[in-house]
């Protein structure tokens, strides 16, 4: 029988992992036929041996791709999106799991009842690797059971911490997401812009109506160092630097164009210029004033005292010192 749904996951040197996110998908009891595609991108540990494993043991539910030569996550991701037979696309992370066995059946019922949602997606839990606790994510914005996604958009490009949608909670139509990638193939497979999830949201979230379940479906996998989350300054700074790259270009491309747009991209300023004041990096400190320019940001006060302060050597280092003894006097007071 052709899988309706076809399950995403993309993996890279996840061997403590991947099995779990796998038998969180076979789990699923779901009244419609789904298919997990797994995109292994030549990892150097033991996690293409597990994904063969979980596909010869399941042959007519998994379809393993390995990788011949690294992709990175960008091209893994979106050539397992292409290759999806099912008419809708879940996605979990090599080190995310379900812990609903009826999320799929939930959110399938949904799409299938209301053709105009392009898009179903629930609450879910952040879970600490380390500790092994999930504790409960922070409030969505967007807490009806159906909002006209065109209502999202400015949302979803300003969005700094937690997600407006969570995309390994979603469902979503598959023949949108085509269409998508064929019309304007740079928004997806531009690596500059360093992630996936927005941009679908986004093209979800411009096609129609998304809906939302209460329901928590996910433990999002914390504590491990990513590309988002790295103590790295500079890793850090060219991580903002690229979903902020993508904000810009979405907003141009949609005429989104508010002044809560406009604050966004002054809060970005600010955050790039303190990781380049962190770090101490001239280099970094002159590609913010370029972003600056590139998007046509009016400075405020703080980022204006800030560049002052990074023009001059010696005030940068004074403001670094200043830094590190109010640092050390805080957690010395806690």
């Amino acid at each position: 029988m052709e899988s309706m749904i076809s399950v995403v996951v993309v993996t890279y040197n996840q061997e403590d992992t991947i099995g779990r996110t796998l038998d969180s998908i076979l789990m699923q009891q779901c009244h419609v036929p789904y298919e997990i595609i797994i995109g292994e991108d030549c990892s150097t540990d033991s996690t293409l041996s597990i994904c063969r494993g979980y596909a010869e043991k399941h042959p007519d539910v998994i379809r393993l791709i390995a990788n011949e030569e690294n992709k990175g996550f960008i091209n893994n991701y979106f050539d397992c999106i292409l290759a999806a037979k099912g008419k809708y696309i879940a996605d979990c992370a090599g080190d995310d799991f379900w812990i609903d066995p009826h999320k799929l059946e939930k959110e399938v019922c949904i799409l299938e009842n209301h053709p105009e949602v392009t898009l179903a997606h629930t609450d879910w839990n952040k879970y600490d690797e380390s500790t092994q606790i999930a504790s409960a994510s922070a409030r969505k914005p967007f807490t009806d059971s159906m909002t006209d996604g065109k209502q999202m958009l400015e949302a979803i490009i300003t969005q700094t911490s937690i997600p407006v949608v969570h995309l390994c909670t979603s469902l979503y139509r598959t023949d949108i997401i085509h269409k998508a990638l064929e019309e304007d193939e740079y928004l997806f497979r531009n690596r500059d812009f360093g992630c996936e999830d927005v941009q679908i949201v986004f093209i979800m979230a411009l096609r129609g109506k998304i809906a939302y379940l209460p329901d928590v479906t996910l433990n999002y996998s914390q504590g491990k160092e990513t590309v988002s989350t790295t103590k790295d300054e500079k890793k850090q700074f060219r991580f903002v630097r690229r979903v902020s790259d993508l904000s810009y270009y979405l907003s141009q491309k949609y005429d989104l164009n508010s002044t809560k747009v406009e604050d966004y991209f002054r809060y970005r300023i600010f955050a790039l210029g303190m990781h380049a004041f962190r770090s101490h990096d001239a280099d970094l400190y002159h590609e913010v004033l370029e972003c600056e320019k590139a998007w046509k940001t009016q400075r405020d006060l703080k980022s204006s005292f800030l560049f002052m302060v990074m023009r001059h050597d010696w005030l940068w280092e004074t403001g670094l010192l200043a830094r590190k003894i109010f640092v050390t006097l805080k957690r010395g007071f806690y």
